[in-house]
């Protein structure tokens, strides 16, 4: 069956072209909403800011999100990609990192010269002034939740409710580079949506949720993990 004919889950809404939703279908509509609002907007609200930059709150959101998954879309982790991995997790996903870091190389050292921006000196430091170990913490933390709430969930999801990918797609990327503002000024948004772009596309060939987490941890460990070979410091 094609990924653009969608057919929705127990309980999940189905357009009806013209014909009234029944109340089993609205309560579909409203229970993948709920789930679109526990993954998009909880991430944003400014109790993260008074939680050490939001590093276990994540977690606690990635957590609700799974459980609310399995017990009350009753769906199972498969439904977003999330499953064991396999030698293609692997042998698809590392390719993808370099594609991630070689964007993250030209962005830096090329766009950003020719657009005369530069990553933030002050973020840039706080990188450099951070345990590795914690950074290593930080990057699992960013390569799992980020690819569960922005990725998986919210491009089954929102294909679920809409019947278009493309729509999706958008939707994914759009709350995954909003997500980053104030990380390393605004002109690194540039690289977090062309990372935003790739990794979306990817997810909507594969459908392997595990996979983009290894790109993702691979990626933002290239950066985040040798900040002096990759900055330049």
């Amino acid at each position: 069956m094609s990924r653009d004919t969608v057919t929705p889950p127990a309980g999940s809404a189905e357009p009806l072209h013209g014909r009234p939703l029944q109340p089993r279908r609205r309560a579909g509509i409203v229970v993948t909403c709920v789930g679109l609002l526990i993954a998009l907007v909880l991430p944003q609200g400014p109790i993260w800011r008074s939680m050490g930059g939001g590093f276990a709150f994540h977690w606690v959101i990635t957590g609700i999100l799974l459980v609310y998954i399995l017990l009350v879309e009753r769906q199972p982790l498969s439904s977003i990609g999330l499953r064991l991995p396999t030698w293609k997790s692997f042998a698809f996903g590392i390719p993808v990192a370099v594609i991630l870091i070689v964007g993250a190389v030209v962005t830096i050292y090329v766009l950003f010269p020719a657009l005369h921006r530069h990553v933030s000196q002050a973020a840039l430091d706080n990188v450099l002034h951070t345990p590795w170990w914690l950074r290593f913490l930080r990057v699992t933390r960013a390569a799992v939740t980020e690819e569960v709430c922005y990725r998986g969930y919210t491009i089954e999801r929102v294909q679920e409710l809409t019947g278009r990918k493309w729509i999706a797609f958008v939707v994914s990327v759009a709350a995954f580079t909003y997500s980053h503002l104030g990380y390393f000024g605004w002109a690194y948004l540039i690289y977090v949506g062309f990372g935003g772009v790739v990794s979306g596309l990817y997810y909507l060939w594969r459908r392997d949720l595990t996979s983009n987490i290894i790109a993702h941890f691979v990626a933002d460990g290239a950066e985040l993990l040798t900040p002096t070979f990759f900055f330049g410091r």
